[in-house]
């Protein structure tokens, strides 16, 4: 895996962010989010201010990392990559954003849930690929049957992960980390619930810890 992959994978949950508000939220969520033990975003395009988010979060915790999610087409790649973005989520595989990210040098997660999903992502060179939605989808149990005949990649389920089920995840060698919203979600942002966020995430590290025994 490359270094981004690497980082990501060592920290073991991946937030999954929607900041409705980023001139306000986006500092003191990046500080939460680091002194939780969790130094790394996936902020979504969702959201209008997406890139105002990415910018003001690294320049905020520039030791963490930023990427950019819900990235639908390569315009959209090189405004997170200009606000500061340091890898790139795609919801669906659209091999022209995987071979652009790739010519841009960025590292690309793309959504991939079916064979042909799979077969595309090992013709591209990838090696991490996202699951989404994961539970839906057919949760672990389906992650784990597609690794039988694709055992080369490591996978970041996104979709349904809590902290209910997030030991059983990590539990398994094919994933690399798993993406949730549950320590962000939108009331806890929009009500800047800091303290619930940072405890939220030591309870994910905790996890991480005991099932990978970094304890």
């Amino acid at each position: 895996m490359n270094p981004i992959s690497e980082r990501i994978s060592k920290i073991g949950v991946v937030p999954v962010i929607k900041l409705n508000h980023p001139e306000s939220d986006a500092a003191p969520l990046a500080a939460a989010l680091c002194e939780g033990g969790l130094p790394v975003a996936e902020v979504t395009f969702r959201a209008a201010g997406a890139a105002t988010a990415i910018r003001l979060m690294h320049e905020a915790q520039p030791e963490m990392l930023v990427g950019a999610g819900t990235v639908l087409s390569t315009a959209q790649v090189d405004e997170a990559l200009e606000a500061g973005a340091q890898f790139i989520v795609c919801p669906g595989l659209d091999p022209d954003i995987v071979v652009y990210c790739q010519q841009k040098g960025v590292p690309v997660y793309p959504g991939c849930t079916t064979p042909t999903d799979y077969h595309t992502a090992y013709k591209l060179g990838l090696e991490v690929l996202k699951s989404f939605p994961a539970e839906q989808s057919g949760g672990l149990a389906k992650i784990k049957s597609m690794a039988a005949p694709f055992a080369m990649f490591k996978i970041m389920p996104t979709g349904g992960i809590s902290l209910k089920n997030l030991k059983e995840y990590l539990s398994c060698s094919t994933i690399c980390a798993c993406g949730g919203s549950y320590m962000v979600t939108a009331d806890l942002i929009d009500n800047q619930k800091w303290d619930e966020i940072i405890d939220l995430c030591k309870k994910s590290v905790e996890i991480v810890n005991e099932v990978r025994g970094n304890g």
